[in-house]
């Protein structure tokens, strides 16, 4: 089962160059250049993952900047890639985090997010942010492209998502996070993880 809400899904590392070259030999696709982040201090790369959804490779801009690793999706506390998050885009976001905060669970706060294209265009939307309560990445973030061109609407290389799932030790109380969200994730016990089977040229590979 995939969310039909699933806009894209987050995989992190602490070299994004290193993540990029490994995942193209690992899948025989190149993701292409997203942009940077702007004040973030992250780069990222793309993939479509067929439908409105898409896969976002993201790590520090400059890996060997001296100032250290950005926060965003845990990247400052990574030694390899994880498939940190996964986002979804609810036709009213507004309403969305209302109605969960009210049955129990806080989301966070909408915030402003943007970054710059490889030909200088600044794309700006809202998401809720990177918070704790997330369960280890397993609650999805929430995303408004506002007037942005949607990524899935560039040439993307696509690799079919084929499946997602989670697993975490109390599924219960992530269960009651996701249905105050109005969203569905397979959910099974075991350490935090999300896992994302991919198609591919090279054969099905497993993302977690």
């Amino acid at each position: 089962m995939t969310e039909p809400l699933l806009d894209h899904l987050v995989y992190a590392a602490p070299d994004i160059d290193e993540l990029v070259t490994a995942f193209a030999e690992r899948t025989g696709v190149k993701p292409v250049l997203g942009g940077r982040h702007v004040g973030r201090g992250t780069r990222n790369y793309l993939a479509g993952l067929g439908g409105n959804a898409y896969l976002e490779l993201i790590g520090p801009d400059d890996p060997r900047a001296p100032e250290g690793k950005p926060a965003t999706f845990g990247i400052d506390r990574l030694t390899g890639p994880r498939l940190a998050a996964w986002v979804v885009r609810p036709p009213d976001i507004e309403a969305t985090v209302a109605r969960a905060r009210a049955e129990g669970y806080d989301p966070g706060d909408i915030g402003p997010l943007s970054r710059r294209t490889p030909d200088g265009t600044l794309l700006e939307w809202r998401l809720t942010p990177n918070r704790g309560d997330r369960f280890d990445g397993l609650a999805p973030a929430l995303i408004d492209w506002l007037a942005a061109p949607h990524p899935t609407t560039n040439d993307l290389p696509v690799l079919p998502l084929v499946s997602l799932r989670g697993f975490h030790p109390d599924p219960a109380a992530l269960l009651a996070a996701l249905r105050a969200l109005d969203v569905e994730l397979d959910v099974a016990e075991g350490a935090p993880a999300l896992e994302a089977v991919l198609d591919t040229p090279h054969g099905p590979i497993t993302l977690r």
